[in-house]
């Protein structure tokens, strides 16, 4: 059997060596093929549109694959919706989903394993929304006590830019010396 390996993470300092590990060894247990491995990083799972799911997607469509191996259902995706638009997809392909971690596999013929795709399905999500509800509340305790969030604000001094233009250095060189984009300085001394 010819398989997909589907891995994702949400930022871009983390990697997916772990999920893609564990995927080969469980295709190599069973002998079957690794076509490709489609790798979103820094990608949200509530997104879905990413360019390696995208990938995967019209891939199975040209049926190169029989199956699409995840390591936990939360991987392909943190929305009920999309999650069980995409599985759904696959199976009306003829493509198998298998989460390896969850023991999903949609090739079997049982009612409990699809009540199960749904329920993992619907925990991933409600694990998306906690986070955001614990990143909100975090960025709102910051607020009460004082701090400031977000990049640092930059002024722009206008003047500085006008006599070093009237001294003769380009826009370029005055750019770079205020630490601004070239086209800010144009416009300004303009």
């Amino acid at each position: 059997m010819r398989v997909g390996l589907y891995a994702r993470v949400s930022t871009n300092d983390q990697n997916c060596e772990m999920q893609l590990r564990e995927l080969r060894e469980y295709a190599a247990a069973r002998k079957w093929t690794v076509h490709a491995e489609y790798v979103d990083t820094g990608w949200s799972g509530a997104k879905a549109n990413r360019p390696e799911l995208t990938r995967l997607m019209q891939d199975a469509r040209k049926r190169r694959f029989d199956a699409v191996l995840v390591w936990k259902l939360d991987r392909w995706g943190r929305s009920v919706a999309d999650s069980i638009k995409g599985i759904q997809e696959l199976a009306s392909l003829g493509v198998r989903f298998i989460a390896v971690t969850q023991n999903i596999d949609t090739d079997e013929s049982n009612p409990m394993a699809r009540f199960l795709l749904h329920i993992m399905a619907a925990f991933a999500e409600l694990e998306r929304e906690i986070i955001r509800e614990r990143v909100v509340a975090g960025v709102r305790a910051a607020r009460a006590n004082g701090k400031t969030l977000g990049r640092p604000k930059r002024v722009f001094r206008r003047d500085a830019a006008v006599r070093m233009r009237e001294q003769g250095m380009s826009w370029r060189k005055i750019a770079a010396e205020l630490g601004v984009p070239v086209t800010t300085v144009v416009e300004a001394c303009r």
